[in-house]
């Protein structure tokens, strides 16, 4: 994230503590060593936690995970807090400066708008809420001890190099931070983070409006086309509802749930809305840190389970594998929470997942079930555009309203304070629209419908509408998971699970199942696709969600699979709207593919082919587009040198290879002159310039047309096309149609050309020219490696280029390049944004398979490594086994943990 100007002005500095550092470690010196080791945990031994009812013990194999043992669940907790603080405190203390709004404490005056975004929207205040109105006891309990045993960490390590080489590098510049004590609600506050960052189609409705400027809603409606329903399929077989009861349409008797009719149809009420307003509030939501991957389409997941009657073990098979972004330490956290007797005063014996800051395992498995999550992607944000009529007033249903008003200081390292004022609905929507460095400028180009009020000369504001801004109970939802004996117990931990709405796959020695829980708004008029009228009161949500009684689920549907990657949950049949932008399904049709391939050809799937199918990096569209490109005729030998790499290809993406690189050249030269080159720059890279004609102003005599330079506007990491899911199926389509007007597009030599041979053609030599530049002549020795990299970024020092010190912090604290196979689109889903570059931007952030035959079978790999400590032994000793597809063995039972310690420290009240 960006750093104060302060920080920028001291890069010297920084660089003379880099050297002493680095030298310090390369020859041994005893200070440079002393200073980057005092801040590692101690892993052997005996420590004392006050408030410990007993002995904790904290077992620890070579890769550094962490297996806790305990006899209460408040002291279970109180250790989590202690060993995750240990590995990860400057991790957690960023975090919850993000999700309170409280960046500029550390950072300086460049996070005020980031800072301000995030106060608007009150991440902070609703999580207060939650733990002091919503949460039951017992979580209260669990967050507390939490809390106190990162309390008991920090008193031993209060700041500078005893707590983390981050904190020596940002004491050069801002020397007067110290970090406070940790609460309950700081650990609450990240769930307002995943849910920012999982939470639906909030940048699809604002392009749809972007896109409105220029296109009419045929020319929309084909860019985000509907869900193939009868190629991909959808997660669950649509049932039926009965009152709010959802009845499966393929699986056991009812449980609890239900479905229903037709969906509400859409509204071209705010179509074609401000593109002021909405570029303003781009801007705002692009400077937000990303903490699990890039907000909007694209980001998906993957997760399936197979009963053991179609398993080589006999019993159940559960695979995960969530694709978020990249980044060091690891978003995730591996570790063990077990009660050396569960009982009633100790009911926790799970393992899995879970995130450095937060109590409970967020996936994994206990003794009795296991459980994955994807996004489901339901809608549960809406933009309003509001009449704003005066400093505290607003318009609906040709009244005035009040907003409800508060104040927020913002303090500021080495500048002064900033103070913003805040204003909300009464629906509870803030306006986010508000927090701008400029003057508030919106409505300026919204048309003036029958129905509209007048702009005014203030323009309409942008409320958000989102469900996380609804206190919640899915911490309680977490721990209720992790104690689950049976799928019961499951789907009542399930009906907790608000925000952010995710499948939820399970499994036990016996069953598979499948549900979807979340708060999912019930919309008045108008289906979410574009923002909505907020003088209107009846676009208004409904007070009360889609029951979780009538949320999809299925249990032993006769298949004897269940396959989420994002894809449809149900078809339109059913009676509640939960999005109109699911991903295609591209990833979930060629997951079940090869369960059925396996099936029919083998007869029974083994874990290891569980493991297979998660690195399939075939590319699905390239089945149907490579024979269009092989017929295309080239005449220019240089370019037809590299088309000829595509007639042996087998569609799988892998590092090495060189058909792959020169097709994924060809696919992002597609989208550009197909669609790139029409968008709006508010939709294009910033680095993204083209030459286009301006019209004469019929208002001036003298005015003629000309050509001119217009660059994107866009952050380039959320540029469209982005080449993700969407636009294999938008492609797909088109090239049904020869003559699209799509395949209209401007050649090298700035002359209009149609067809879709034509544009094929143009493709291909754009990329053998790209190629050539960013890799050789030689097509021999292309790769797509070479082109397709990660790089592993600490989230805050790490990921700021613009100085001199930045590069040399670089150096410590970030890892890679490294070449990776896999695509958006693919099972394998290394993603990366085609209207950017080949850079990788998301990725699978783990993967496991757990085997429920034998709990001590199963296998699990993070990204990075266990410890968020930049020069510690398991900072980033997984990458490399992550990068080779294979797995670690992942120890459960006391004997299988107790035979894989390396480190082992007792935890004892003093």
């Amino acid at each position: 994230m960006p750093r104060s100007k302060k920080f920028r002005r001291a890069r010297l500095i920084v660089i003379v503590l880099v050297v002493l550092l680095v030298a310090g470690a390369g020859y041994g010196g005893y200070r440079g060593v002393a200073a980057v080791r005092a801040s590692f945990p101690e892993v052997d031994g005996t420590v004392k936690l006050a408030g410990l009812s007993a002995p904790v013990d904290v077992k620890r194999d070579a890769n550094g995970i962490p297996q806790l043992y305990a006899d209460t669940s408040e002291d279970l907790f109180r250790a989590q807090g202690y060993v995750q603080a240990q590995d990860r405190f400057w991790e957690m203390d960023v975090r919850r400066h993000i999700t309170a709004g409280r960046l500029s404490e550390m950072f300086g005056d460049s996070q005020v708008e980031t800072d301000s975004m995030i106060r608007t929207m009150g991440w902070r205040q609703v999580a207060q809420k939650e733990f002091d109105t919503v949460l039951g006891a017992d979580t209260k309990k669990n967050l507390q001890a939490y809390a106190d045993g990162v309390n008991a960490w920090l008193a031993e390590h209060p700041g500078g190099a005893s707590a983390s080489l981050e904190y020596s590098l940002l004491g050069v510049v801002n020397g007067d931070y110290e970090p406070e004590q940790w609460t309950p609600v700081d650990s609450v506050s990240w769930l307002k983070a995943m849910a920012w960052d999982l939470s639906g189609n909030l940048q699809e409705e604002i392009d749809r409006s972007l896109l409105a400027q220029d296109f009419g809603p045929d020319k929309i409606d084909e860019l985000y086309p509907d869900y193939p329903f009868a190629r991909n399929g959808t997660i669950v077989k649509t049932g039926t509802v009965n009152g709010t009861a959802y009845k499966p349409a393929d699986g056991s008797t009812p449980a609890g749930g239900g479905t229903g009719t037709a969906a509400g149809t859409g509204t071209a009420q705010g179509a074609a809305a401000t593109k002021a307003v909405l570029k303003d509030v781009t801007d705002r939501i692009d400077a937000l840190p990303e903490l699990l991957g890039r907000n909007g389409q694209g980001i998906g997941s993957n997760s399936w389970v197979v009963a053991g009657s179609h398993t080589t073990t006999g019993k159940p098979l559960l695979a995960n594998d969530p694709h978020l972004g990249p980044g060091l330490p690891s978003v995730w956290y591996q570790m063990g929470l077990h009660c050396r007797t569960v009982s009633p005063t100790c009911q926790y014996d799970v393992s899995g997942f879970t995130f450095a800051g937060m109590p409970g395992v967020v996936i994994g498995h206990n003794k009795d079930i296991a459980w994955g999550l994807t996004n489901l992607g339901a809608d549960v944000t809406d933009l309003f555009l509001e009449k704003v009529t005066g400093p505290e007033t607003y318009l609906v249903d040709g009244k005035e309203e009040k907003f409800e008003l508060r104040k927020e200081t913002i303090k500021v390292a080495g500048g002064e304070d900033r103070t913003i004022t805040v204003r909300t609905t009464t629906t509870g929507a803030p306006l986010i629209s508000d927090p701008s460095t400029e003057q508030q400028n919106v409505g300026k180009y919204a048309p003036n419908g029958t129905s509209a009020p007048d702009r005014g000369t203030g323009g309409y504001g942008v409320a958000l509408q989102w469900t996380a801004l609804i206190p919640g109970k899915t911490m309680d939802a977490v721990f209720a998971l992790d104690r689950a004996k049976g799928w019961e117990d499951f789907q009542k931990a399930a009906a907790d699970f608000a925000v952010p709405a995710q499948n939820l796959i399970y499994a036990d020695a016996k069953n598979i199942g499948y549900q979807a829980p979340g708060y999912i708004p019930v919309r008045g008029k108008g289906d979410g696709r574009y923002p909505a009228p907020g003088w209107d009161s009846a676009y208004r949500w409904k007070k009360d969600p889609v029951p979780f009684s009538a949320l999809p689920w299925s249990l032993n549907p006769s298949s004897g699979y269940i396959v989420t990657a994002n894809q449809a949950v149900v078809d339109a049949s059913y009676k509640y709207a939960l999005t109109q932008d699911w991903e295609y399904g591209t990833r979930a049709k060629e997951i079940t593919d090869q369960i059925e391939a396996r099936l029919k050809n083998n007869g029974k799937i083994s874990p290891d082919d569980m493991q297979e199918m998660q690195l399939d990096n075939t590319s699905i569209l390239a089945k149907t587009l490579v024979p269009m490109l092989l017929k295309v005729e080239i005449d220019d030998p240089y370019v037809r040198e590299a088309q000829d790499l595509l007639k042996d290809w087998n569609y799988h993406q892998d590092a090495d290879s060189a058909a792959a690189a020169y097709y994924n050249g060809v696919w992002r030269q597609l989208l550009t002159l197909a669609f790139g080159q029409k968008f709006p720059a508010d939709l294009r890279a910033e680095d993204n310039c083209l030459l286009v004609r301006e019209q004469a102003d019929p208002t001036k005599p003298d005015s003629k047309s000309r050509i001119v330079t217009e660059c994107g506007t866009r952050d380039p990491g959320r540029a469209q096309p982005d080449g993700g899911d969407r636009w294999t199926e938008v492609v797909r389509q088109q090239l049904e149609k020869p003559d699209s007007t799509w395949w209209t597009y401007i050649d090298s030599q700035h002359k209009e050309q149609k067809g879709l041979d034509n544009l094929l053609r143009e493709a291909m030599t754009n990329a053998r020219q790209e190629l050539t530049s960013l890799l050789t002549k030689d097509v021999t020795t292309w790769s797509w490696g070479r082109l397709h990299k990660l790089e592993l970024r600490e989230r805050t020092l790490g990921s700021d280029d613009s100085s001199i010190a930045s590069g040399a912090v670089h150096k410590l604290l970030n890892r890679g390049p490294y070449r990776l196979s896999g695509g958006s689109a693919a099972v394998d889903a290394a993603g990366w944004n085609a209207a950017a570059g080949y850079q990788v931007d998301w990725i699978p952030s783990m993967r496991m398979v757990v085997d429920l035959n034998d709990l001590d079978a199963s296998r699990w790999v993070n990204v990075g490594g266990a410890s968020g400590h930049a020069f510690h032994e398991n900072y980033n000793d997984q990458t490399d086994v992550w990068l080779k597809g294979k797995l670690l063995t992942w120890a459960y039972s006391p004997d299988a943990v107790e035979k894989a310690t390396k480190h082992k420290l007792t935890l004892t009240n003093g």
